[in-house]
């Protein structure tokens, strides 16, 4: 362990060390006042002997001239063990809960290890949770990043914790577990997480990860990684199929920028640092299947788009990394329609490797693709008598503005609370579409035409 007395400056959580040798990148420090007291930080940037110090906490009555700093020699580690299954820890892994500290079974790096692309094994199986709006039209599937891009004011925390207590596989037998974790959120919102896991019982099978908005912005830009390196070790040792859902990644880029301009850094695309994309990728890139191992990490990534804007530099580069986007609408969630996801804008690029026969049902495919075309033109002729009136519509228009009125009140709206079997969400879609005239059910072979409105004229 190095100790260093030559502190040349402290500027608020930064702190610039001199004559430093064989420091590195990213590793832990100890910094030691007058007064005993101990701090944390980490190493940001080394520049032959010198070296800058990011402090987790406040360098509020520190001294350069009375303080000493102890370089650990090693990076940010997080202890692991099965025992984390039902707790709830800070953003750097500390038990916040009451009970007692876990035993490790080992010390894991929470920057992770590489996976080789070539041991990647391809997503594709079903991953239900319980929403119809996501497992019907934008299927999540096990080893996928499928984020959720919201608005200021939208109720995503409640579609988080919904699908944090609803998710789960067809198979039983295989083992689950949601990592949950959230980030620069409030002390009410903490109370919301942790009485709705506990409440429903899902906690048992879940480890929740906490940063409040309180706390400093680096431990916030550890808190998915220490998250991460949870969720690996629960797949890829422990053998279980890992839903990580991250909230809120806007707050993770703030933060970013936030300590990008305290390092003095030239700014990129609306004052966020040039390598926020290679930082995204590296969070977003921990997820997948990797071939002989029979656990996965499928991730669920929340962000609010700042000013509502899908081209703002948060979910424009999210959306480059990961396989697909669900969005929620203003619109929607004005008329009361919830969880108000608009289904048209939203998509899942590996929707159709994780259904079907087999995995959930022979006629989702078709079901699913005639519901997209058919609300599209309700909606459509919904603008249209908006402009002109009700009267310029024809029959067929009207069949369909009513198809679209129905879809969104029966179909997205399910409120926070009630789950749906892929079962109900395909019966409720066939409910639906008995409503259109059978000539125009284009999209759906007759042989499930037949098998599913056998019964109607």
């Amino acid at each position: 362990m190095k100790e260093y007395k030559t502190i040349k400056e402290i500027v608020g959580p930064l702190m610039l060390v001199d004559n430093v040798e064989g420091v590195k990148y990213d590793e832990l420090v100890e910094i030691v006042s007058k007064n005993k007291e101990v701090r944390r930080g980490k190493v940001l940037e080394v520049e032959g002997d010198k070296a800058v110090i990011q402090l987790f906490e406040s360098s509020r009555g520190l001294q350069a001239s009375s303080s000493k700093v102890r370089f650990l020699g090693h990076s940010l580690s997080l202890g692991v063990s099965e025992e984390m299954l039902g707790r709830v820890f800070d953003g750097l892994g500390h038990a916040i809960d009451g009970g007692e500290d876990i035993i490790p079974i080992k010390y894991l790096d929470i920057n992770g290890e590489p996976i080789n692309p070539f041991a990647r094994d391809y997503p594709n199986e079903f991953i239900e949770t319980g929403v119809s709006s996501i497992d019907g039209l934008n299927t999540l599937v096990r080893g996928q990043k499928l984020p959720i891009f919201s608005m200021s004011g939208l109720p995503h925390s409640d579609l988080a914790m919904q699908i944090a207590r609803q998710a789960r596989l067809n198979n039983k037998d295989e083992k689950f577990a949601v990592v949950f974790c959230a980030m620069g959120i409030t002390h009410e919102e903490a109370c919301f997480f942790k009485d709705s896991l506990t409440q429903s019982g899902a906690i048992e099978r879940s480890v929740m990860f906490i940063n409040l908005a309180q706390d400093p912005a680096i431990e916030r830009l550890a808190t998915p990684k220490v998250a991460l390196t949870c969720a690996e070790y629960l797949a890829f040792e422990l053998d279980m199929n890992v839903l990580v859902i991250m909230t809120d990644m806007t707050n993770y880029a703030e933060a970013l920028r936030e300590l990008s301009s305290a390092k003095k850094e030239v700014p990129g695309r609306r004052g966020y640092p040039g390598y926020m994309y290679t930082d995204f990728a590296m969070l977003y890139e921990r997820a997948g299947r990797i071939k002989g191992k029979k656990g996965s990490i499928t991730q669920i990534p929340i962000l609010t788009m700042p000013e509502d804007d899908k081209t703002h530099p948060i979910p424009d580069l999210t959306g480059y990394i990961t396989e697909g986007q669900i969005i929620l609408s203003r619109d929607l969630y004005k008329r009361g329609i919830n969880p108000p996801i608009d289904v048209l804008p939203s998509l899942s690029r590996l929707k159709d490797k994780g259904i079907g026969e087999g995995k959930t049902r022979d006629d989702h495919s078709n079901v699913a693709s005639q519901l997209f075309s058919s609300y599209a033109l309700g909606k459509e002729a919904k603008e249209l008598s908006q402009i002109l009136g009700e009267g310029a519509l024809s029959e067929k228009d009207k069949i369909f503005a009513e198809f679209a009125k129905k879809f969104e009140e029966e179909f997205i709206s399910q409120g926070f609370s009630t789950r749906r079997s892929i079962v109900e969400t395909l019966d409720i879609s066939w409910e639906l579409l008995k409503m259109l005239p059978r000539d125009e059910l284009k999209r759906i072979n007759k042989k499930y035409i037949d098998k599913y409105l056998k019964d109607e004229n």
